[in-house]
């Protein structure tokens, strides 16, 4: 052992490189020869190891290798050989050489050496590299589960006929019957009768098939054979069918389960989510805007899935557009409908509205975005103490495609929601239920839909639980009960790192989730260099009341006063109107740095902003937020801090250039816990280089496009490789939402404000100053709604 590092052993058994003549379901001659190269390993570094041969030519005394000293490394090898051939004796073999470097074997030493010599070598801690298939369960023989369904007729895919040309198709889900049967196989490659024989006449434990080495073990194809004789296989739902060939279930069965065939749209179905298999849907009629080419993709297997009642979790990242995703498809469903009913004899019912449950803070940004992409949609926001009740909520609904409503009040709401025949059920941010036992969650799974979807952009494949609440949401009993999937996948895999039960319980959902990052190639070839949205918020009720307030004082103001002193009026009436739509703590002066945490809840845009960050936070992603107030800064900073748990920087007009140096270079390293910026828009307008964030924030409005445009180039300039998403936010109802329409619609107001700021504003009468301040009905959510609402 050397000083200051320590080193042992570490064997790499190699295949034979030299495979001519040999054919599948051959056993291999004596010719065939395995390698045992011999290696020394760093023991605290293990990822550093050098060959046996590369040993013999380091000098005699000391080297370095790596960085990692090592004394007399000859004497180390030949010492750890010697402790190896007390284990194996084979090894003693290449001791007779002056310079051993490595061992050949034979097949059935390699065998020997994989089975039985490597659980000994690693117990006395020398390292073995086995080859990489060694470990896995579809190198050995077991069965394969083979399904048939029915083809469908693309061109009619989402029609309220059916997927042939003459057959009307019911809802089909979980429970539709298909066919399947069991077949022999090595890991993908399926074996006839005679190759099954073939290869159990060779009895060697170690056989090439289909280009792979495979182990051969005469208990596995005692029981393979017994299997498919007492399994002929028959009709099952493809529920149990999906189970046979993932769960557990099928450990239970004596015999390794290999996967599953399909054909027809259960083909479609499994197909990878990275290459759907389905027909592309066309962009609908009564869609305004243009789809990205993975965004049509999507849409392609919403509809899919949703033609045959299989429930369906959009699960692509953020700011990828689930929301354009989703409104496509309801525009795609009545387009189709509307085809139809105009091609049939028979009058043909239109699809029933679709409920759509949110978070109150994005309750805005589904108004807007429907607008924007789907006029002809009629949408009815159900929402605060003026919404329809009883008989005038059924009434309602019926002249409605489209119902929004807030997780509070789907359960508040929940006997009345209840009684309505929804079409479809869709729950955005789904993470919202990720509890399966709170009130809330058992109020929305009770609501009767026969379609559902789910959209959310936090990684599931990290939270078990979380993903069994959403997918008992979307097929209920499709995982089994909680505790059955405790037993079968949470513990294993959370506990003890299960990955072949990992890789099952991902067989199971992966028909149902479909999930794009943006580092996908696929996506990331279709997005711009830099994408903008508005990010529509809401007032809390506390928010309301001081607005109307702050309106109400500054017009008294204003119409008894004249010139400067009434452009005065006006900017500092407009300056307290954005602190109140920020946080009322910052219009009240009620914080400082150090004091009681303020509470995000009396914010809409606060809570937008965190559920936002923390999405982005969980994916490894950085952020850049941008306020033009110092003491909203500070705020931002203390709850984010708080609800992330991260430390997060800020940089404002007083900090020192030592210390801006030292905050721009830890944000960004890449490796740094501070994945959030937080800066003054002034401060950090210009001259900085942020090029670790992908996403810009824009908490609170200079109405200045130039000035936000140089802050969003902290992020998006030269050295930026990745795609920059830039989020403005957006209170609806307000004086926020009013001149940010201004600005978009009326270039030369725009041009206005670029050289002159907010002073156009001052400008504008009492009456005109009324119309552009008072607050919408719509502007204010819900009492109870919560960071967790």
């Amino acid at each position: 052992r050397a000083e200051g590092g320590q080193w042992q052993l570490c064997l790499t058994l190699s295949e034979p490189l030299d495979l001519s003549g040999l054919d599948d379901f051959q056993a291999p001659g004596e010719g065939v020869r395995w390698t045992l190269t011999f290696q020394l390993q760093s023991v605290q570094r293990p990822e550093i190891v050098v060959d046996a041969a590369d040993v013999w030519l380091l000098p005699i005394g000391a080297a370095t290798v790596e960085g990692e000293r090592i004394d007399a490394p000859q004497d180390v090898l030949l010492k750890e050989l010697g402790r190896a051939a007390r284990l194996y004796k084979p090894i003693e073999r290449a001791l007779h050489d002056a310079e051993p470097a490595d061992l050949r074997l034979s097949t059935p030493e390699a065998y020997r050496f994989l089975r039985e010599v490597r659980p000994v070598f690693v117990e006395q801690g020398i390292g073995v590299v086995a080859p990489e298939w060694w470990d896995s369960p579809t190198v050995r023989v077991g069965a394969r589960l083979l399904v048939e369904s029915e083809d469908v007729d693309w061109d009619r895919l989402g029609e309220p006929g059916g997927t042939s040309a003459d057959a009307p198709v019911t809802r089909l889900g979980l429970n539709s019957l298909v066919s399947y049967k069991w077949q022999l196989a090595v890991g993908d490659t399926m074996l006839t009768m005679e190759q099954f024989e073939q290869l159990a006449s060779q009895r060697a434990p170690l056989v090439r098939v289909g280009g792979k080495w495979v182990e051969i073990r005469q208990e596995d194809m005692r029981a393979a054979m017994k299997f498919i004789r007492e399994h002929p296989g028959g009709e099952a739902e493809i529920a149990r069918v999906l189970r046979l060939a993932f769960s557990t279930e099928a450990e239970e069965m004596g015999v390794s389960v290999l996967g599953i065939d399909a054909k027809g749209w259960v083909e479609a179905l499994l197909s990878d989510s990275t290459d759907r298999s389905m027909p592309i849907v066309a962009e609908p009629q009564g869609f305004v805007g243009h789809l990205r080419p993975y965004q049509v993709k999507g849409l392609s297997w919403l509809a899919f899935l949703d033609r045959f009642g299989l429930g369906t979790c959009l699960a692509d990242d953020m700011g990828l557009g689930k929301t354009v995703q989703l409104l496509a498809l309801l525009a795609h469903e009545r387009a189709v409908f509307r085809k139809a009913a105009e091609a049939s004899a028979a009058p043909i019912d239109e699809p029933g509205p679709t409920l759509l449950v949110v978070p109150m803070s994005v309750v805005g940004n589904w108004t807007h975005e429907s607008k924007r992409f789907t006029p002809d949609l009629r949408v009815l926001v159900h929402h605060g103490p003026e919404r329809p009740r009883g008989r005038d909520l059924i009434h309602a609904v019926k002249d409605a495609d489209v119902v929004i409503t807030t997780y509070a009040l789907a359960h508040r709401d929940r006997e009345e929601l209840g009684e309505i025949e929804w079409r479809r059920l869709v729950l955005d941010e789904a993470q919202n239920i990720k509890n399966p036992s709170a009130r809330q969650t058992a109020a929305i799974r009770a609501i009767r839909a026969p379609h559902r979807i789910a959209l959310t952009g936090t990684p599931l494949e990290n939270r078990l639980s979380e993903l069994w609440s959403i997918m008992e949401f979307l097929n209920p009993g499709f995982l089994g009960g909680p505790s059955e999937f405790r037993r079968r996948f949470a513990l294993p895999i959370e506990r003890y790192h299960d990955q072949a039960r990992a890789e099952r319980l991902r067989g199971l959902v992966q028909p149902f989730i479909l999930r794009r990052l943006k580092s996908d190639p696929t996506v990331i070839a279709d997005l711009p260099e830099k994408v903008e949205s508005k990010e529509y918020c809401y007032l809390s009720p506390e928010q309301a009341a001081l607005y109307r307030t702050c309106v109400s004082d500054m017009l008294k103001e204003s119409e008894s006063a004249e010139g400067i002193k009434r452009r005065g009026v006006v900017l500092a009436g407009l300056m307290r109107l954005k602190q109140v739509c920020n946080h009322p703590a910052h219009f009240l002066k009620e914080y400082e740095p150090g004091a009681a945490l303020p509470d995000p809840s009396r914010s809409g845009k606060c809570l937008r902003l965190m559920e936002m960050l923390e999405e982005l936070v969980a994916e490894g992603e950085k952020a850049l937020v941008f306020t033009q107030f110092r003491k909203m800064g500070d705020m931002l900073v203390a709850m984010l801090e708080h609800h992330l748990d991260r430390d997060v920087l800020f940089l404002h007009g007083g900090t020192p250039a030592k210390k801006r140096e030292k905050m721009i270079a830890r944000f960004q390293d890449e490796r740094d816990r501070a994945p959030v910026f937080v800066l003054s828009l002034r401060a950090g307008g210009l001259g900085l280089n942020l090029t670790s964030a992908t996403h810009v924030f824009h908490f609170d409005r200079w109405w200045n496009p130039a000035v936000e445009s140089q802050a969003t180039d902290r992020a998006y300039r030269i050295g930026q490789t990745r795609t920059v998403h830039v989020h403005k936010f957006v209170v609806s109802g307000t004086l926020e939402e009013r001149i940010d329409s201004m600005i978009e619609q009326k270039m030369q107001l725009a041009q206005q404000v670029i050289a002159s700021g907010e002073d156009w504003l001052t400008e504008l009468d009492t009456d005109q100053l009324r119309s552009l301040l008072t607050l919408s009905p719509d502007a204010v959510g819900d009492e109870d709604e919560g960071v967790d609402a």
